[in-house]
C-alpha cells in the first residue's frame, strides 16, 4: 500500500549572505606601496565562498507554515495524488470504486497528511526544533541529493541552526498513519499496516525535500530559472 503525502510543503527560511574572508593589502614599513619582507612571505589567502547565516524563524513564522502545510495547495495535490493511486489499486479493496471511493480515499490522505503535520509541529516545538526545509549551501547533485535525503530525519536546534537528528521527524510520518489504521480504516489493520503506510509516508518526505531542492524555489533551483528566463523576455 502507497500511503502517505507525496509532495508535502516545508517553508524554506533563508537569511542574509555575509563574507567569511577578505583580501587583506599590507603596506611597507616606510608607507610606501612596497610590500615589506614579513608581508611578501605570507601566503595568499583565497577567498572563502559566502555563507549563509542562519536566523530561528519566529512563532508567527513557524505557525503560518503549519497552517500552509496543514491546508495549502500541496498538501491538497498530494493527497489527490495519492488517492488517485489508491483507487487504481483499489486499496484498501473494502472501499471499492467510483466517485464516492475515490473521495473517501482523498479524505484518508488528506488526513493522515494532516495528523503527521500536526504531529510534527507539535513536537518540534516541544523539542525546540526547526523542522523547516533548507536547501543546501553546497553544489553538485550528489551533495545536494544527501543534503535532501538527511534532512527527512533531521532539523535544526539552537540559535546557530545545527543539524542534529530529529525524533519529530521520524515519529510524525507514522503518527498520522497509525491513526489512519486504528480509526478510519477497516478493521484487519493493525500496527503492522500503519507501521508499513509509515514508512511510505517517510518517503514522501524524501521526494518532498528533493523537490524543494530542486524543482520549486531558490536561485539553484527549475522554478526559478524558467520565472527568470521569462522575466528576461523582452
Amino acid at each position: 500500500m502507497r500511503m502517505g503525502r507525496i509532495f508535502p510543503l516545508l517553508l524554506a527560511i533563508s537569511g542574509s549572505m555575509l563574507p567569511t574572508s577578505l583580501r587583506a593589502q599590507s603596506n611597507g614599513p616606510s608607507g610606501s606601496l612596497i610590500p615589506d619582507a614579513a608581508s611578501s612571505s605570507r601566503p595568499a589567502v583565497s577567498p572563502q565562498p559566502p555563507v549563509i547565516a542562519y536566523v530561528r524563524p519566529g512563532e508567527r513564522t513557524r505557525l503560518r507554515s503549519y497552517v500552509f502545510e496543514v491546508i495549502g495547495p500541496y498538501p491538497i495535490v498530494g493527497a489527490a495524488f495519492a488517492a488517485g493511486i489508491n483507487q487504481a489499486e483499489s486499496t484498501p479493496p473494502e472501499w471499492k470504486q467510483g466517485a464516492a471511493a475515490y473521495g473517501q480515499r482523498f479524505g484518508s490522505d488528506f488526513g493522515i497528511a494532516a495528523i503527521t503535520t500536526t504531529t510534527r509541529y507539535a513536537l518540534a516545538e516541544a523539542f525546540r526544533e526547526d523542522t523547516v526545509y533548507y536547501r543546501c549551501e553546497c553544489k553538485g547533485l550528489i551533495p545536494r541529493l544527501e543534503h535532501a535525503a538527511i534532512s527527512t530525519v533531521t532539523a535544526r536546534r539552537g540559535e546557530d541552526g545545527h543539524y542534529a537528528f530529529s525524533f519529530p521527524s521520524v515519529l510524525a510520518p507514522y503518527a498520522g498513519t497509525m491513526t489512519a489504521a486504528y480509526v478510519w480504516f477497516p478493521t484487519r489493520y493493525n500496527a503492522k499496516d500503519g507501521f508499513r503506510m509509515g514508512n511510505y509516508n517517510l518517503l514522501g518526505f524524501v521526494g518532498g525535500n528533493i523537490a524543494l531542492e530542486f524543482l520549486y524555489g531558490g536561485p539553484h533551483t527549475l522554478m526559478s530559472r524558467i520565472l527568470r528566463k521569462k522575466t528576461d523576455a523582452p
